[in-house]
């Protein structure tokens, strides 16, 4: 019998200090709200950050810094759904983008737009 090797992979999450999204979708489909179970308000923002937990700063400074409504925000995967207008959901975001680059040395991406 011959002796098969078994090659074994080991997946480890090594949290860094960074934003890895940052989009607005400004005239989003239908499906997507109801397939995420937030209502129409306009724009949708997404953000996507590690540690995951720093979700919950995000949420906070985006709704403190423009009308936006928080939609979905998850501190295990760190995602936040952000809706509102066009212009209110692109300032929260860009807010949050600075403050966490120049207040808390994040790694950022540029806030995107579809």
């Amino acid at each position: 019998m011959a002796e098969e090797k078994i090659q074994r992979l080991i997946q480890e999450q090594v949290p860094g200090k960074q934003i890895t999204l940052a989009h607005v979708i400004a005239s989003p489909i239908s499906e997507i709200y109801e397939s995420i179970g937030i209502e129409n308000n306009g724009a949708i923002g997404i953000l996507t950050l590690s540690p995951c937990e720093t979700a919950m700063i995000a949420a906070d400074l985006a709704a403190k810094s423009a009308g936006v409504e928080i939609g979905f925000l998850d501190r295990f995967t760190g995602s936040v759904v952000l809706s509102g207008d066009i212009q209110s959901v692109e300032e929260s975001l860009t807010n949050v983008v600075e403050v966490f680059q120049h207040s808390l040395g994040f790694s950022v991406v540029d806030v995107t737009k579809t």
